[in-house]
């Protein structure tokens, strides 16, 4: 437990987690070229990249099955950056201790499965990482916002999770502008990422909206230079 608390300690200095608002860009490794992972992500963290997102998907929660912990353990050797893993898995709670064994610095379960979001976001903290809490397109906003005290991350999708690729939804920067409104509402210490469509062309109207943080697969892995694909979207959003 010690060495986990100490790694996620770790990355939140090197993240500078308490400096409101400073934009975050997080690849997507669910688009990225599994053949040759390790120097894919190199080139993204040589480019800037601030997180590195882990799609854990059960076939079950959602259609498609992506890895696990085995998987998670082989990246956290790739790289220095955290590890952001969003868990699009039915009963989380059951492998929690797996992923931050296996070098999760955030895990993010989602609001649909989980039955209390806050002892969830509790039960991720006391394994010495940050929690997150993840919501679908159409779910009610009001569980998440409720839960808000004790979350490190929110994540709004913005596509219908399961699949990578997908247009960014139409009504999205709504909810996030909701989102945001609650958080600066109540001073809560939380980033608000998005997820689902995100690129140069809708990632400023989700910046203006208010999230902070930005998960990016398609359109910096299946780019032809995909380091200079996340630095126009980074540029895209103008400056923190």
């Amino acid at each position: 437990m010690s060495g986990q608390k100490s790694r996620a300690s770790a990355s939140v200095a090197a993240t500078g987690w308490s400096r409101p608002r400073r934009i975050r860009i997080c690849p997507s490794i669910l688009s990225a070229d599994f053949a040759r992972l390790e120097e894919e992500i190199a080139r993204v963290e040589a480019a800037g990249a601030d997180f590195v997102h882990l799609d854990v998907m059960d076939g079950r929660f959602v259609p498609s099955i992506t890895f696990g912990p085995i998987v998670v353990e082989a990246i956290r050797r790739m790289t220095r950056l955290p590890l952001d893993v969003h868990l699009m898995i039915a009963e989380p709670l059951r492998h929690l201790e797996a992923f931050a064994n296996a070098g999760a610095d955030h895990v993010t379960v989602h609001v649909e499965a989980v039955s209390d979001p806050a002892p969830a976001a509790q039960a991720i903290r006391e394994r010495g990482i940050r929690a997150g809490l993840a919501i679908k397109p159409n779910t009610s906003l009001e569980p998440l916002l409720a839960a808000l005290p004790h979350l490190d991350i929110v994540l709004v999708m913005t596509v219908e999770p399961g699949a990578g690729g997908q247009a960014f939804l139409e009504g999205s920067n709504r909810r996030i502008a909701a989102v945001r409104a609650a958080i600066d509402e109540g001073a809560h210490d939380c980033l608000l990422e998005v997820d689902g469509g995100i690129g140069p062309s809708t990632v400023a109207a989700a910046a203006q909206a208010g999230a902070d943080t930005f998960v990016a697969g398609h359109s910096i892995f299946r780019a032809t230079d995909a380091a200079a694909a996340l630095r126009a979207i980074r540029a895209a959003v103008g400056p923190p």
